[in-house]
């Protein structure tokens, strides 16, 4: 029985190597997750006309439950693809509510008159797996298991360093030339030492992604690569006729594969550094609603919206749990507008984004580290502020690790280079 306090959550991603025998079956498939879709964009644009609001995915799920479509699927994987839909409309009108007017809607999935293959989704009910013969069963739904058998049993393969196991749910993925899993496991990560007891504190930003105090020395890890990258592909995806094209989907994958690899270097690095100080527990701010409650302007909101705050914590919690860490989340109201050194708060404190001078005690401090130092004291409650001389020291001179694009890791500023 695995220990709850040690689980996390880990994708593989598996090739088939039966593809040959189950590659129709997959098709048929991921062709019926596509008519589905469809099916439930056209009652999202009756709905609105009817009602002017755009139905949740309770409200989908209730319209076409008894749709012929709906039975082609496992009745789980029908769900995530109507839940899939209206998170792409609720991304929509956020974007459209931010000033952003060449955003587009969810739109069909069709390349001329065919049906792209879709992702597919399986849940607890839709899957049963053999871990004895590296095989997965994937149920179909009722329509499917008419003309040919009722499941689909694949046979997969992994990286040789790969245990699955606690299996909790699996997709089965199109890549353009041939379909793989991804089988999303529960790990155990056992019980590690932490490294030591020292505290770090994580103050997330727009300029820079990530602000690390560790009490005498801080580092800066900016957000100039993930900015690029999105506002590449939100240029290229303007080009696209059809939001749900082939090559807007194709774009779409590739964003979010840099975007994840971005967000696994950067919390990698994190952990690692804060481990090679003897950190044992790290502190970050807590930037749940912080999309609601923030105004940035048109702009800032924009790259708010972009920012994927919730996945970087949860590769930073189960990064940091493999090394006996642990990640605290605590409330960051405040945290930019005192003084770390002092404890004194003002508004005007922060004369620039980049720079905070306070007038109380003439501390000169990088913003975001004097942020991430504030939060950083939030789990340290008997901490006095001494009032030191911090101006000339590490709150005001981070080290810099940027994320080197030509090799997909971060390093030293003096090290990286960014160039594409």
């Amino acid at each position: 029985m695995l220990c709850m306090a040690n689980l996390v959550t880990r994708t593989y991603v598996a090739s088939i190597r039966n593809h040959q025998q189950v590659r129709d079956d997959l098709n048929s498939l991921g062709f019926a997750a596509s008519k589905l879709w469809n099916v439930a964009r056209w009652t999202c644009d009756c709905i609105w006309s009817e009602t002017g609001t755009i139905p949740d995915h309770g409200t989908l799920k209730a319209y076409l439950k008894s749709h012929e479509r709906y039975a082609d699927l496992n009745a789980q994987s029908s769900q995530a693809i109507l839940e899939e839909l209206a998170e792409a409309f609720d991304s929509w009108y956020a974007h459209r509510q931010n000033g952003n007017g060449d955003a587009n809607p969810p739109g069909y999935r069709k390349q001329g008159d065919e049906h792209p293959r879709s992702t597919v989704t399986f849940k607890e009910d839709g899957f049963k797996h053999d871990p004895d013969h590296n095989r997965i069963r994937l149920s179909k739904g009722a329509n499917l298991k008419k003309s040919w058998s009722d499941f689909v049993l694949c046979e997969y393969a992994t990286g040789p360093d790969v245990d699955v196991q606690h299996v909790q749910q699996v997709r089965a993925v199109w890549t353009g030339k041939e379909w793989e899993l991804h089988i999303v496991c529960r790990v155990d990560t056992g019980d590690p030492d932490p490294p030591g007891d020292r505290v770090a504190g994580i103050d997330l930003g727009i300029c820079n992604f990530a602000a690390v105090a560790v009490g005498d020395e801080a580092l800066l890890y900016p957000g100039g690569a993930l900015k690029e990258d999105d506002y590449y592909f939100q240029k290229e995806r303007a080009t696209c006729d059809d939001s749900d094209s082939h090559k807007a989907q194709r774009l779409d994958r590739k964003r979010r594969g840099r975007r994840d690899h971005f967000l696994h270097a950067v919390s990698k690095d994190v952990v690692a550094e804060c481990a090679a100080r003897n950190v044992g527990t790290i502190a970050v701010g807590d930037l749940s609603g912080i999309r609601e409650d923030a105004d940035w302007g048109d702009h800032g909101n924009l790259d708010l919206h972009g920012w994927a705050f919730d996945r970087f914590l949860e590769m930073l919690e189960y990064k940091a749990a493999e090394r006996g860490i642990s990640v605290e989340r605590v409330d960051e109201r405040g945290t930019s507008k005192s003084c770390a050194s002092c404890g004194t708060t003002d508004d005007s404190q922060r004369v620039e984004r980049g720079l905070y001078v306070c007038d109380e005690c003439g501390v000169v401090a990088n913003a975001d580290v004097n942020g991430a130092e504030n939060i950083r004291q939030k789990v340290l409650p008997n901490l006095v502020c001494d009032g030191g001389d911090r101006d000339n020291g590490w709150m005001a001179q981070p080290a810099v690790r940027l994320f080197d694009k030509s090799t997909g890791q971060v390093a030293p500023q003096e090290w990286a280079s960014r160039e594409p």
